[in-house]
């Protein structure tokens, strides 16, 4: 029991915190050994085709046309295109307002991943960007993307996801804010490593030749069509300087909606990605892809529940200090996520509360995913998120 309790305390340490220092002390190793890319100034810039998949986005297309427009990025070398399938609303009529833009709409909607699908013969870029339609872009994100192209390795490039966190935050905007932070560390160092692990569909983009159609009820798409490329031997760039930013979720309700069909898509992604996860094709980009993804997808979750059980257990059965005061602890943390709960409940914001409650509310979600994507009842049509 108590080698159990070790084993799955090692786990969930490592999963959230320990291999970022394992990756931290590798790059010192590597630093020292090979040297970086060095891009070249003044090369070629490469035909680019934006791709944005738009469903019922009335609200904010316009702003978001707008934004993509004043990019920095020669306008004869960029093809606009937004598809806006199955939308009710009068999304497509202010897309047609725009002459720069190619329109593609059916009145039927079979999801993004379909709507992506029908997009690409359509495509005439050497590099596609994709990026959603809810999301703004600094003015230099392509420049900054394709750079990384003149690595003749490098087959898709990962953007920065970037929330917008007001002073008056809750706990679904700190937490989700907090998050990503940390997340985009990881994969500032993934990249340096070697390559990063999945892209979000916030802002990614592909060698155009390299895209591989995935399965059409794929419900995280973005994800699935940068790992097919990298399970073909290319890496995953990573941009921070090229980056999308967006509002959080309304509310922890909408935010944990989210996060429980991204946990869907993730089991569902471990099950398709067969060669990611054998480490006999690329070990390094298999220890990358399990440390980073795949315990965070599947057991870490419910090793939180086992040790708790067990150090309660181990607790009352050897009535060792030691035992006691890590139950006591475990006992602090989750008291202070349900007192986060509370609160949130009541529109009352303490931030101290936010980690441990986001904390919770993250890997409760990864427990739901799972769960809904065995009982069939995850769609891959996306359900669109409120937003602040």
């Amino acid at each position: 029991m108590i080698i159990i309790f070790w084993i799955s305390i090692f786990l969930i340490i490592y999963t959230f915190v320990g291999y970022g220092f394992v990756l931290y002390f590798l790059l010192k190793i590597k630093n020292l050994i090979i040297k970086p890319f060095i891009f070249q100034e003044g090369k070629e810039l490469p035909r680019v085709s934006l791709l944005v998949a738009a469903y019922n986005e009335s609200e904010i297309i316009e702003e978001k046309i707008k934004n993509t427009l004043a990019l920095n990025y020669p306008k004869d070398k960029i093809q606009l295109i937004f598809t806006t399938d199955g939308s009710s609303d009068d999304t497509p009529d202010k897309v047609r307002q725009f002459s720069e833009i190619t329109l593609l709409h059916i009145d039927s909607r079979a999801g993004k991943m379909a709507a992506i699908k029908r997009a690409i013969p359509f495509i005439n870029g050497e590099i596609t960007v994709f990026t959603d339609a809810n999301t703004f872009l600094n003015k230099d994100a392509l420049l900054e993307l394709v750079k990384h192209y003149q690595n003749p390795k490098v087959g898709a490039v990962a953007g920065e996801k970037r929330i917008l966190v007001p002073e008056t935050a809750d706990a679904s905007s700190a937490g989700e804010g907090f998050y990503w932070k940390y997340e985009s560390l990881l994969k500032k160092w993934d990249y340096a490593l070697y390559s990063g692990v999945g892209a979000a569909g916030e802002l990614f983009s592909i060698r155009t030749a390299l895209y591989q159609p995935v399965e059409s009820d794929t419900i995280i798409d973005d994800h699935m069509i940068a790992m097919r490329i990298a399970e073909n031997g290319y890496i995953i760039a990573y941009e921070p300087n090229a980056y999308a930013m967006e509002t959080a979720s309304a509310d922890v309700k909408e935010e944990l909606k989210r996060k429980i069909r991204i946990a869907a898509g993730g089991i569902q992604s471990i099950l398709r990605l067969k060669k990611s996860a054998n480490p006999f094709h690329n070990p390094i980009f298999t220890f990358q892809y399990i440390s980073h993804r795949v315990l965070r997808w599947t057991i870490t979750p419910f090793l939180l529940i086992l040790a708790f059980i067990l150090n309660g257990i181990i607790a009352i059965e050897t009535a060792a200090p030691f035992y006691q005061i890590l139950f006591g602890l475990q006992v602090i943390f989750y008291t202070l996520a349900l007192i986060g709960f509370y609160f949130e409940n009541r529109n009352i914001r303490i931030k101290a509360l936010f980690i441990p409650y986001y904390f919770c509310i993250m890997n409760y979600a990864v427990m739901a995913g799972i769960i809904r994507y065995y009982k069939k009842n995850q769609s891959a049509a996306w359900e669109k998120s409120k937003r602040k």
